[in-house]
This record gives structure tokens, sequence and C-alpha cells, in this order.
């Protein structure tokens, strides 16, 4: 089975480096990833772009304009979303930072741009977004929303509550947004907007944090799962769900066999890869 992990981070995070030593027991590092991703049989990744200036300060308002991937040197088969700080889509300099993103935006390895609602105290919707939304149309690349929990109790959820993404769905039609984590843990929101918008997909990283054994016991909860799938009922539509996985917040290889659980045999070649491509059409150029 082919496969795509279309949202991991590999940015230079004090949190995802404890995660990683601590909970997930993952190699957060280039090699370490090039090994799990060739153990499973990965073909392409999509890392999120975040970074932060000091240890323990992400969400950072002074981080760059756009975020990109600072862990390390990225091993081959890794693209990016750029993250975007909207603390920096605001005056005087508003201009060249847009001129920034635009830059790094024409690089063929960029194929999409990811919004942190939740952790910025910005709606999706919100006016100083629209620049980027445009550009996201002009270029006709995906974005990427964080959606639900935040992983830092410095965020504030009622920005990244998926609800939201409907008013931004409706306003940007000609723009495919992607609710990560079906925004869990409201997940039936998720739905109604995915189904609703035509324009909505989900993706189905970062619902279990935590290393293979606990992926193991999470398969097993007939609770935890049908949370899971009586979302995907209510989408009814397995094109518009993207597998993601949310390394190094756990391990993908038995996150991988999580999703299996949740996802009908007949649907997994679109949920492991088609749909990426779709959504995601610039990974073509990486050959895949």
């Amino acid at each position: 089975m082919r496969i795509i992990d279309a949202h991991i981070h590999f940015s230079n995070i004090e949190s995802f480096k404890r995660t990683a030593s601590e909970i997930s027991h993952v190699d957060y590092s280039a090699e370490g990833l090039s090994e799990e991703l060739k153990a499973v049989g990965v073909a392409a990744v999509i890392g999120m772009g975040v970074e932060e200036r000091s240890p323990g300060a992400f969400p950072d308002f002074s981080a760059s304009n756009p975020m990109g991937l600072d862990l390390d040197k990225p091993p081959a088969k890794v693209a990016r979303c750029l993250g975007i700080n909207p603390a920096l889509l605001k005056g005087q300099d508003i201009l060249s930072g847009l001129d920034g993103i635009e830059d790094f935006i024409k690089d063929e390895n960029t194929v999409g741009i990811k919004i942190y609602a939740g952790y910025y105290p910005y709606y999706v919707y919100d006016d100083i977004y629209a620049p980027v939304y445009k550009l996201a149309e002009k270029y006709d690349l995906p974005v990427v929303l964080h959606s639900g929990d935040t992983f830092s109790d410095r965020g504030l959820l009622k920005y990244s509550h998926p609800l939201n993404v409907d008013e931004l769905a409706v306003a940007y039609r000609n723009v495919r947004f992607i609710i990560s984590h079906f925004g869990d843990p409201w997940v039936l929101d998720a739905a109604e907007v995915t189904m609703k918008n035509s324009n909505v997909y989900v993706d189905l990283s970062g619902l279990i944090v935590g290393d293979g054994d606990k992926v193991d016991r999470m398969k097993n909860n007939i609770l935890f799962l049908d949370n899971f799938k009586k979302g995907l009922i209510y989408v009814d539509n397995f094109r518009k769900v993207l597998f993601g996985s949310d390394w190094p917040l756990v391990p993908i290889g038995p996150y991988i066999e999580f999703i299996k659980t949740i996802i009908p045999e007949e649907h997994y070649g679109d949920v492991f890869y088609n749909n990426a491509l779709d959504v995601f059409p610039r990974l073509k150029l990486m050959g895949l």
C-alpha cells in the first residue's frame, strides 16, 4: 500500500523534543524520520512549518514569517506547509512580510500553508489572514488549519473550534482547506463543516499522542474508535479524508495500523495516498 503522511512536524520545538523523548519514544531527528519512513514504506511526508525563538516559547509571537522546518536538514521526500505568524501580518512591515511569504511559496518544495488557530488568538476567518488566503488562491495551494485541542496550555480553544472554518470556506470558495486532527474533540462539528463545504477536507493526524503501546490500547477501545467512525459516516465521502500522523507525537507505523481500524479497507488507497495528491498537487513534482 502506498502512503503519504500529510501531517508531521520537523521543527526545533522544545515540546516536540520532550514528547518524542518521554512519551512517544521516537527518534526526533532526520535519521530517525528516515528510518521510520523506510520501515513502514511511506513515500512522502508533509511537514507543518513552525518555529520558536527560545526553548518553550511556542506559540512564539516573535517567530519568523513564514515559519519553516528548522530541526535539521529534512530527509528526501519531505515537503512543507509554510507556517504563518499572524502577529507579523500587521503594522508597517506587512507588505514586505507578504513578499517574503510569496517568495517561499514559489519554491516547489512548498505544497501548502499552515494556520495555527488556537495557538495564535485569531479566528481563521479574521481579516488579518486575508492576504495569505489570496496568495493560496493565486498559487493553488491548500491551507491546513489547526483545529481542536491545542498542544499547549497557552492556546485558546475558542479560536480552534472547527465551526469557525465554515465562515472561512464560504468566503473563499476557490481555496481548499484541511481541518487538522478531525477537529478532535469536536469531531461531529468538523464532520458537518466538511460535509457541507465542497472545498473542506479533514486529516486524521494527532488523534493519539503516545508510544506504540498506547496506540495498541486505544486501537481496542470501542468508545474511542466509535467517536471517529461516527464522524466519518457523517462526512460520507472518503475522498475528503487524508492520512496524517502528527509525528513525532506518535510513531508512524503503529498509527497507520490504528487508522486502518477506522477506515474501511476499500478506501485505504484514497485516504492513505490518492487524496493527498489531489489536495496537495505540488506533491506530484516529487515524482509521486
